[in-house]
């Protein structure tokens, strides 16, 4: 399994924008019933952080880039960027039904 994280700060005028865009990109993947990923995305107490997590089943490449929602979002998210995101890679050690 791979599993990745991606943090990033939002701009205060961008909160709503955002988020409406992260429920469309849930709503392709509802609709296409993406198989082999999990993926969430949370919104941390300051209120303009956004910690994002992809888990891809071993062998498997990332469904998402295919979807036009995520190009659109990934199009728009350089615009609603505080500061640059984060990515890293994460190992998962122990898990209770969540990886």
């Amino acid at each position: 399994m791979k599993l990745m994280m991606v943090r990033a700060k939002i701009k205060t005028d961008s909160i709503d924008e955002i988020e409406a865009a992260g429920r469309k990109l849930f709503s392709a993947i509802d609709r296409e019933q993406l198989q082999g990923i999990r993926y969430a995305s949370c919104r941390l107490p300051d209120g303009v952080t956004y910690l994002n997590l992809l888990e891809l089943e071993d062998g498997m490449e990332n469904p998402l880039p295919a979807l036009p929602e995520a190009k659109e979002f990934q199009e728009k998210l350089k615009s609603w960027l505080a500061e640059p995101a984060t990515s890293e890679a994460l190992t998962v050690i122990g898990s209770y039904r969540l990886f």
